[in-house]
């Protein structure tokens, strides 16, 4: 046994009232650290030997006795709690112990944890995909299920309990793509439950001969040469639809960098002709960081010019401050994008060109005009800043109908 618990009297304080605080002593022999963790009881000297040190002691009577059963409860589930982790350690000791029992099994609770810590590690997007999940699963167990979130227990998503979601989904008009990616959310909170010992592996209702999560091919969003002429001709009937259109094309040349990343970007990335930054979407995934180099043209640089902060520190755009926090800085950029977002379809409507354009469709019309003007399969990989070339491949998989018409019909063009 790596580890000894007991039940002590905190002798290091004495209150006012002559009485001790009693405490649970937990001392690691690989670490030969102790930690004591208060009970919120007080007892006098002679009591606490009366009611605990004194084993055979058969007269406790009343309270006394109800005080001794107390702290042997206490004792015994630290011991428990204890045995349950393989190598002891302080954190997962008093993340298992601190909490109501029914919580091992609880999926709020689960996801509650998930939340909370994606925050602390300020992947913000990561805790709102849990939150949004969480929504969903609470709809649908309250509404079809009737059972409160709060019973909902990890053993009762079933095979079947999915395979009802998945119908309820479908029902309300969510796409498949959507129930994909909750269902996705939901195997994550499964697998941290099982890695933690809450749940055993034999109710992972997810796999071969268990549920299929559905699988959906993202067609990808691009312009076609024509197209991207006619935007960026399009004349702008408002500021805002003026700023919009910069900000997208600003996108667009710059390899496709996302909205996070242009609130992000700082004078100091800029080092005479070109700016470098590390990718926000992908930098916690990977152990090596890429720093993505971007060549800076005319129209790059009018835009820098035109919108950058004039004193020409800190961030380029005044997107966020230095002064925001991670919470308020996800939230601007969030606003930042539904702006651009909203402006950018108002001028596509009003030229014919496809209603849902967004931020989205600036990368991928970059990828795919890059491959039409001859660009390797490589460079479009370096430049988009994949992890290797089979995703820049899985990349092109989607390429839009029109893409593969136009492709078809210049073929013969020898």
């Amino acid at each position: 046994m790596s580890y000894n618990i007991s039940i002590r009297l905190d002798k290091r304080r004495k209150k006012e009232t002559g009485m001790y605080p009693v405490k649970l002593r937990v001392y690691s022999k690989a670490s030969r650290k102790e930690k004591w963790y208060g009970l919120d009881i007080d007892l006098l000297e002679k009591d606490y030997t009366s009611i605990w040190l004194n084993p055979k002691n058969k007269n406790l009577r009343g309270s006394n006795n109800e005080l001794r059963l107390k702290l042997q409860s206490i004792e015994n589930r630290a011991n428990d709690v204890a045995k349950s982790i393989e190598i002891f350690d302080f954190t997962k000791f008093e993340f298992r112990l601190f909490r109501k029992t029914s919580d091992k099994n609880n999926v709020q609770y689960h996801f509650n944890l998930a939340i909370e810590k994606n925050i602390k590690d300020k992947k913000i997007n990561t805790a709102e995909s849990f939150k949004y999940t969480l929504n969903s699963l609470i709809n649908f167990s309250e509404k079809i299920k009737k059972c409160p979130v709060e019973k909902l227990r990890f053993q009762e998503i079933t095979i079947d309990w999915l395979k009802d979601y998945e119908r309820y989904m479908l029902d309300e008009g969510k796409s498949y793509t959507t129930v994909s990616i909750y269902t996705r959310t939901l195997r994550v909170i499964f697998n941290n439950a099982i890695e933690v010992n809450d749940l055993n592996s034999e109710h992972y209702p997810f796999g071969k001969n268990k549920y299929q999560i559905p699988r959906t091919k993202k067609v990808k969003k691009a312009l076609t040469s024509i197209q991207l002429k006619m935007l960026f001709e399009a004349r702008p009937m408002s500021f805002n639809e003026e700023k919009s259109k910069d900000f997208w094309f600003f996108s667009f040349a710059c390899n496709g960098i996302n909205p996070k990343d242009i609130a992000l970007l700082k004078y100091s990335d800029i080092k005479e002709d070109k700016f470098t930054y590390y990718r926000a979407k992908t930098f916690d995934k990977t152990a090596e960081k890429t720093k993505i180099i971007i060549y800076l043209t005319d129209f790059t640089k009018d835009i820098i010019q035109k919108y950058g902060n004039k004193d020409r520190e800190g961030f380029v755009f005044d997107i966020i401050s230095k002064h925001d926090d991670i919470i308020e800085q996800h939230k601007k950029i969030k606003n930042f994008t539904r702006y651009v977002n909203d402006h950018i379809k108002r001028i596509a409507i009003a030229n014919d060109l496809p209603k849902d354009i967004s931020f989205y469709y600036a990368r991928h019309s970059f990828a795919t005009n890059s491959l039409r003007k001859g660009a390797s399969m490589e460079f479009i990989s370096e430049a988009l800043n994949h992890s290797d070339l089979s995703v820049t491949k899985n990349y092109f998989a989607g390429f839009e109908d029109e893409a593969k018409k136009e492709f078809a019909n210049s073929i013969m063009d020898f």
